[in-house]
């Protein structure tokens, strides 16, 4: 990215009240995956060859079916990371981005006068939810409770401050 588009991208996170990228974790890096892999192959084929040994020779293929499965459920996990959310409070409205597995985007602008955030504190399944005119929207379906209620704190607070006048003492977000 050349200097003049970082310095555009920094000017407009500055005018924000508020702008993050949610996206799941996954604790198990490619340089783990592999070696989980590895391990897992290993193990197998021994067991394959002691059944195999043993004359239960029909064992075999189901421990490489074993290891098939094991690095399709990784896939598919990995897979799932893909998804983001990204939700910006501006001087105009609070937009939520939500980009699935496939890629499609679905977009939300909501008036941030009217918005209610809900999440409960006290049951660790509570979803967080934006509420608006009696719709609800749902936030960070994928992230801990302790990563939902965190969000919820930050979203309330930057809405609290979108809501005070112009000139009301309050720094700017990025001098914080």
């Amino acid at each position: 990215m050349d200097q003049s588009a970082q310095h555009q991208s920094a000017s407009h996170r500055a005018n924000a009240f508020f702008d993050i990228e949610l996206k799941p974790y996954r604790s198990l890096g490619p340089r783990g995956f592999v070696l989980l892999i590895g391990f897992v192959a290993l193990a197998n084929l021994g067991a394959g060859m002691a059944f195999w040994l043993l004359g239960a020779w029909p064992v075999f293929a189901f421990c490489g079916l074993d290891v098939l499965l094991v690095w399709a459920a990784f896939k598919f996990s990995y897979r799932q990371q893909r998804a983001r959310e990204f939700i910006r409070l501006d001087a105009d409205a609070l937009v939520v981005r939500r980009v699935d597995i496939q890629g499609r985007e679905k977009t939300w602008r909501l008036q941030p006068y009217w918005l209610r955030v809900d999440c409960d504190a006290e049951d660790e399944s509570a979803p967080l939810r934006l509420w608006s005119h009696g719709r609800a929207l749902t936030l960070g379906a994928f992230l801990s409770p302790d990563e939902r209620r965190r969000l919820a704190e930050g979203l309330r607070e930057a809405l609290w401050r979108w809501r005070q006048p112009p000139g009301a003492g309050l720094r700017p977000l990025d001098t914080a």
